[in-house]
């Protein structure tokens, strides 16, 4: 199987590269990112650690289906799954890494705790999160903080409920209490459950099939259309594809989702086949101006500019006519502003929190020309 079909195919050359610190993209995808780092610096406090120590020292279990090991041969997965019973147990030890608390000595507790925490060091993002195991499937455990705005477990979950209506294919979520505390439980699709353990699907992020970096000399590959054709080349449907990531650009449009960055983004390939992954991190923002919002990705031909005629405006390059896009566009639309409120209620959002994210929702700029 090839890393990367697209960059790295099976052939008899050598590949080099001096970007990433001369890690291919299809590797890079496999590391941690800011908060398996934070995680695993506190955990084998040895100095400035390099790429290559990052992929070493984060858990077998990471995201896709790499594993990163000394020997020739590969190393053998653990079995010793984190259980939704030490999520209390997990949050503390995230609130103790986010305090920059320092490790009692000889407490036990706190560092078997933190072994439990870097199992998901190796999912992407910055939030505090770990990997625990529920109903027979693995789960991605995303945790508040004490400075979150609102409750983003809470909201999280219901912006995947409401992007169901509108067309999009989503990760399967649910919300768990943890004594007055909510956490985000996030069903991995890169693992299905088998009679032997867990089979592995292959990933590769928006940001290697952009060919970028998370740097600010990159932004100009981070793009919508630009995947749309990457997608073109890589999936075994282009064509639902290309649609269903129109259907999330609008989305995240709609919901003021400026967070929308490539890594979250991502294609899976169980088999042979490649294909758009479920979508994921839908999280909405509340700016304060009505007339403009943005995204991380370009959209069209005014850029970043999250407004209706930047989205139609290259429309073709996600193999959409202007026509099936339009309807596209006001269904998602319609389908936001009608049912964005009773969804957050019927989830557990508070009237409170309800009230700080509302204007992110369909602002009055995205039918600005």
């Amino acid at each position: 199987m090839p890393l990367d079909p697209l960059e790295l195919p099976l052939t008899a050359r050598t590949y080099e590269t001096r970007v990433l610190g001369g890690v291919f993209g299809a590797l890079r995808d496999a590391a941690p990112d800011f908060w398996g780092r934070r995680v695993i610096q506190r955990h084998v406090n040895a100095g400035e650690l390099l790429e290559i120590d990052y992929l070493l020292q984060s858990p077998d279990d990471r995201a896709g289906a790499l594993g990163f090991g000394l020997a020739v041969e590969p190393p053998a997965p653990k079995r010793d799954l984190n259980q939704t019973v030490d999520l209390e147990k997990l949050q503390a030890a995230a609130d103790a890494i986010l305090a920059d608390e320092d490790r009692p000595p000889n407490d036990a507790l706190t560092a078997q705790a933190e072994e439990l925490l870097l199992i998901g060091t190796s999912m992407g993002g910055a939030r505090p999160k770990a990997v625990v195991e529920a109903d027979e499937a693995l789960w991605v455990a995303k945790f508040n903080t004490s400075s979150d705005r609102w409750n983003n477990a809470r909201v999280e979950h219901a912006m995947l409920q409401l992007a169901a209506p509108c067309g999009l294919e989503v990760a399967t979520s649910r919300v768990d209490a943890i004594g007055d505390r909510d956490v985000l439980l996030v069903k991995r699709f890169d693992r299905e459950r088998t009679a032997n353990g867990y089979r592995r699907a292959r990933m590769l992020s928006a940001l290697t099939l952009l060919r970028a970096g998370d740097s600010i000399r990159d932004r100009e590959r981070w793009s919508y259309p630009l995947l749309a054709e990457e997608l073109r080349r890589l999936s075994a449907r282009p064509v639902e594809d290309g649609a269903e990531l129109f259907r999330r650009m609008a989305f995240n449009a709609l919901i003021s989702n400026s967070d929308d960055h490539p890594r979250n983004h991502a294609c899976i390939a169980v088999d042979d086949s490649w294909r758009l992954s479920p979508a994921y991190d839908l999280t909405p923002t509340s700016p304060s101006s009505l007339e403009r919002r943005d995204l991380a990705l370009a959209c069209g031909d005014q850029g970043r500019r999250a407004n209706a005629a930047n989205l139609l405006s290259q429309c073709g390059r996600f193999l959409l006519s202007p026509d099936a896009a339009t309807r596209t566009l006001d269904e998602i639309e319609a389908t936001v502003r009608a049912r964005w409120y009773e969804i957050a209620r019927r989830e557990g959002v508070s009237e409170r929190d309800c009230e700080r994210i509302a204007g992110g929702f369909a602002y009055p700029g995205f039918r600005y020309g």
